[in-house]
């Protein structure tokens, strides 16, 4: 009988969950293990934790020269700046330039910055301003102290990689999960479809609703685990590009399609873009469904939800 193999490892800032079906402890383990070397890869090339990464050394040279960088990287670039142009920039890689002093999102956070304040710390984010050159697999930032970073969009990346991985190491059943943000494939061993609880904002420990989620992913992103309360009105730690402020009016946005990076990558910009915007877009992409609980506990379903 085909049982359980689940690893728990920290990778990329985050709790990597690897689950896989197998008659076979021993080569479970081990084909666990390559998919957790792969993530860790990744890691090295996207990190800005450490000074020898690619992605340090695109930001090291903003506005200086432009910087050869390996072709997946290059790819998960250009991936990114057409998820940008998709949500009119409410996805963008380079809020690494964000000034990270003037938000600290806890419970001591009395007081919004100033509008202008605000909109002079985001000033530098612009994903327009990635100049990709696919001959020679370079990127250049225009402007001095613009920083990119793959925060939105990385941990879904190397999601895809271990599940296509392990796909190619014949294992026909398993799951992903990378900090919330899961992809699932195969089905469980009692042959039913893997299925996903959608937490309840108010009490993240209480499903408030199942799907079934085999061979898709979901990510999640929300207010209800960094925010803070200014004037009796709660501010969610995800920043507005343009604005520079934090965006309130939603607590949870949740994505299903086939990619955990592309769920990874539009569950934020759906948030900034607010429900009706936000529907309207998700309802234009094909294989791409969402969940969105606004502030007053309203559901809101984009028209393909009862995916299978």
């Amino acid at each position: 009988m085909p049982g359980f193999f689940k690893r728990i490892v920290k990778l990329m800032g985050n709790r990597f969950e690897i689950t896989i079906i197998s008659n076979d402890a021993e080569q479970a383990n081990e084909k666990i293990d390559l998919a957790i070397a792969e993530i860790s890869r990744i890691e090295k090339l996207l990190t800005t934790f450490n000074d020898d990464s690619q992605t340090n050394e695109i930001n090291a040279n903003a506005g200086i020269r432009a910087v050869k960088v390996d072709k997946e990287v290059f790819d998960l670039i250009d991936r990114a700046l057409k998820i940008s142009a998709l949500t009119q920039g409410a996805f963008d890689i380079t809020y690494g330039s964000i000034d990270k002093s003037l938000w600290n999102f806890d419970v001591h956070m009395k007081s919004l910055p100033d509008v202008e304040t605000a909109r002079n710390s985001v000033r530098l984010i612009n994903y327009k301003n990635v100049i990709l050159d696919a001959q020679h697999t370079t990127v250049y930032l225009k402007e001095k102290g613009m920083r990119i970073g793959f925060g939105g969009i990385g941990k879904g990346y190397a999601a895809d990689r271990a599940k296509s991985l392990l796909q190619k190491m014949d294992v026909l059943s398993g799951v992903v999960n990378a900090a919330g943000d899961l992809i699932t494939w195969g089905t469980q061993p009692n042959g039913k479809p893997w299925t996903v609880a959608i937490a309840d904002p108010d009490q993240h420990l209480k499903p408030f609703s199942t799907l079934n989620i085999s061979d898709m992913a979901i990510a999640t992103s929300g207010d209800y685990e960094k925010y803070a309360i200014i004037n009796g009105k709660k501010y969610s730690h995800t920043i507005d590009p343009k604005t520079g402020l934090p965006v309130s009016g939603i607590k949870s946005v949740s994505i299903i399609s086939p990619s955990a990076e592309f769920a990874d990558a539009m569950a934020t910009p759906v948030l900034v873009m607010g429900v009706r915007v936000g529907l309207d877009l998700i309802n234009q992409l094909q294989q791409t469904a969402c969940i969105i609980i606004d502030s007053n506990n309203n559901v809101y379903t984009s028209k393909n939800i009862n995916i299978k």
